[in-house]
């Protein structure tokens, strides 16, 4: 696999919310760094992690490869989609430091926009071996 292979697979795993097609990109020891301090190590963790996918709707991705190399490469994402959940919304505003907004009960939930970076490198199979993001997140205008 290549970066290229790699991101349009991502992108229909996230756009799906399909965590067996995400975990098929990965070495069976692959690690899926979310964060730079949170890692997900294996199949399984990595499928556990995406089930935060199937809290979200209409979701979009958008990818540009910014380094190709052997055994790797450099992407820019971007990825807008629908909070459906509280818990997700919850989740959200968590990880950005946010204290919930000015949302009140029962107000709509909000589209969100991530813009990030990913990092891939590869085994000598072709399988991720390690999957390093960065990204930050708003409320789609």
């Amino acid at each position: 696999m290549d970066i290229d292979g790699f991101m349009e697979s991502y992108k229909r795993a996230w756009e799906t919310s399909d965590e067996n097609l995400l975990a098929s990109l990965f070495a069976t020891d692959g690690s899926y760094r979310n964060t730079p301090f949170a890692v997900q190590a294996g199949h399984e963790a990595i499928k556990q992690y995406w089930q935060r996918t199937k809290l979200q709707s209409d979701i979009h991705l958008s990818f540009e490869v910014l380094e190709r190399h052997a055994t790797g490469g450099i992407a820019h994402w971007r990825t807008r989609y629908q909070v459906t959940s509280e818990d997700m919304f919850k989740m959200w505003a968590a990880s950005t430091g946010t204290n919930m907004l000015a949302r009140k009960e029962g107000d709509p939930l909000p589209r969100l926009v991530l813009d990030g970076i990913a990092v891939v490198e590869f085994d000598v199979a072709g399988l991720c071996r390690e999957l390093r993001l960065w990204w930050h997140s708003k409320v789609d205008d």
